[in-house]
């Protein structure tokens, strides 16, 4: 039986919980990761988390495995495609803000060498360590990530409010948000 202590959101859900416990929290400094993070949060808005996990493996396929390069390429016939593929959340503009995020996240690499430059360079590469006590009272955003939203939508990305990337911040790792008992608190 497994005893470990982990944060109460994920409970009761095997691939919640190995999510939990494998990835969340951990930081990510490779750029395709953090992409494919980005497309999922962008994708998961509005919509719970779980809805987004355990559809992940179907938008790896029909996102040809998150390859920005590929995905800024698109064609009318491809996003025709995504939108008839009931393996994903099939909303237009979701669709149609990752090929244009695909876009900026190359330009970005172009600008500053990598996204991961980039986007950890707002916390000098040195993840935020907070002390929940309970995973209900962090916040949906916080200053630091309205103004990362308000930059990326400077560089013309979509779907990225503050809440996307707080979520985004968290996901990768950037912050550290689980809560002080929680076995993985001290591991990431």
């Amino acid at each position: 039986m497994d005893t470990k202590k982990r944060c109460g959101w994920c409970l009761g859900d095997p691939l919640y919980e190995a999510y939990h416990d494998e990835e969340w929290g951990v930081p990510v400094y490779d750029d395709d990761t953090l992409f494919e993070f980005l497309i999922l949060e962008t994708f998961q808005a509005g919509l719970s988390w779980i809805t987004v996990l355990r559809k992940r493996e179907n938008f790896k396929k029909a996102f040809d495995n998150f390859d920005y390069k590929k995905i800024a390429n698109y064609k009318q016939d491809k996003i025709d495609s995504l939108l008839l593929d009931a393996g994903i959340i099939r909303n237009k503009l979701k669709v149609n803000a990752t090929i244009t995020n695909a876009k900026a996240f190359m330009k970005i690499q172009d600008e500053f060498g990598g996204f991961s430059k980039y986007i950890w360079g707002f916390i000098d590469g040195k993840p935020i360590k907070n002390a929940l006590e309970d995973y209900r009272k962090a916040p949906a955003n916080t200053p630091l990530s309205d103004t990362i939203s308000k930059d990326l939508k400077k560089r013309g990305f979509k779907f990225v409010g503050t809440t996307v990337i707080y979520a985004h911040m968290q996901a990768t790792g950037m912050v550290n948000d689980h809560e002080v008992k929680c076995f993985r608190y001290d591991e990431v």
